[in-house]
């Protein structure tokens, strides 16, 4: 099975060692897994301010970087609803349908291809709060949100629950946004602000030494609110935990 394995631009420039356990975990399954050196971004940034038009080049490389792939896989649930459900800038060709139906976020991508039932090399002997962010929970059905009258599942929790140690504690609002959101952030700081500082004060509360997420750029924002209030709660991507990080 070949991989082409995308790292998106924020893991790449601020926390690049979440690529490296990517790649590592995935390789870890004996998977054939490939970085293209051209790739850039995924357009998100663009069509989340309303430049949709302005992202086709972005997204034409994108698929002609990952189009010889079985699957594309990347860390980041919020890139990964990007290409599936907005890469519609350029015209969509068997090749670029077969991208977007083949890329996948790295949780799904274990959970729902490999089907992985044990991770022995895996061991975080540490109360873990799981953070879901948005795009992920509900735009690529990571878990059931709360607000669905459905049976309830998570695959990220199905996953950290095979890591050895792992203690898992209870968010009063599980599913709540952090206040991230990339543009939002910067069009309503203020309220970004606040709800980033909502989000933490209830891991905090819930007793988490560790706050796991499978997007690098929600876990940033709170990593930052966390600091401005002198809360001593660490923070930490999936990908990391699931491929053996010693914390």
């Amino acid at each position: 099975m070949r991989i082409g394995l995308f790292v998106p631009c924020y893991v790449d420039a601020f926390e690049p060692e979440v690529g490296i356990a990517t790649l590592e975990l995935l390789e870890r399954f004996g998977l054939d897994v490939h970085y293209p050196y051209d790739q850039t971004c995924c357009g998100q940034p663009m069509t989340n301010t309303g430049c949709h038009q302005e992202a086709a080049a972005t997204e034409a490389l994108f698929v002609k970087n990952f189009s010889g792939f079985d699957y594309v896989v990347a860390p980041s649930g919020s890139c990964v609803h990007q290409v599936r459900e907005h890469l519609t800038a350029i015209p969509q060709t068997d090749a670029v349908r077969k991208v977007r139906e083949t890329t996948f976020e790295l949780v799904e991508f274990l959970h729902d291809v490999l089907k992985v039932e044990a991770l022995p090399w895996a061991r975080f002997p540490h109360k873990v709060a799981y953070h879901a962010n948005c795009n992920a929970l509900r735009g690529i059905d990571h878990a059931r949100p709360s607000e669905l009258n459905l049976p309830y599942f998570s695959k990220p929790l199905n996953l950290l629950k095979k890591v050895a140690g792992v203690e898992l504690v209870n968010l009063a609002r599980p599913d709540e946004c952090c206040g991230f959101g990339g543009a939002f952030s910067v069009f309503e700081p203020a309220v970004s602000a606040k709800m980033g500082y909502d989000k933490v004060a209830d891991q905090k509360r819930a007793g988490a030494d560790y706050v796991v997420s499978a997007d690098s750029s929600c876990l940033m924002h709170q990593k930052g609110c966390a600091e401005r209030l002198g809360l001593p709660l660490k923070y930490i991507h999936i990908a990391q935990v699931l491929n053996g990080a010693a914390a």
